[in-house]
């Protein structure tokens, strides 16, 4: 990762204790979450501007592309984790 900067999020409380249960490392829990937020749209664009471009994924297209996903192990897994 470059350089951090430090900010202030507020957040609910119920949300914060909830985090805390889940990971020792709030701040790279966040991190993750924006980074795969920031990679949603970022995808998300990509995939509106190659269908302006070509037309829209057909069935199969569709279908191979969710066959791919489901067979690639979650962020943070390894492979042979999955």
């Amino acid at each position: 990762m470059s350089g951090t900067t430090r900010i202030t999020v507020t957040l609910p409380t119920e949300q914060v204790e909830e985090l805390r249960k889940m990971t020792d490392n709030i701040s790279g829990y966040v991190a993750e979450a924006v980074a795969r937020q920031i990679r949603h749209r970022l995808l998300s664009e990509d995939l509106r501007l190659y269908q302006e471009e070509h037309g829209a994924f057909t069935e199969e297209e569709l279908a191979a592309a969710r066959a791919e996903l489901s067979a690639m192990p979650e962020a943070g897994e390894t492979a042979s984790a999955a």
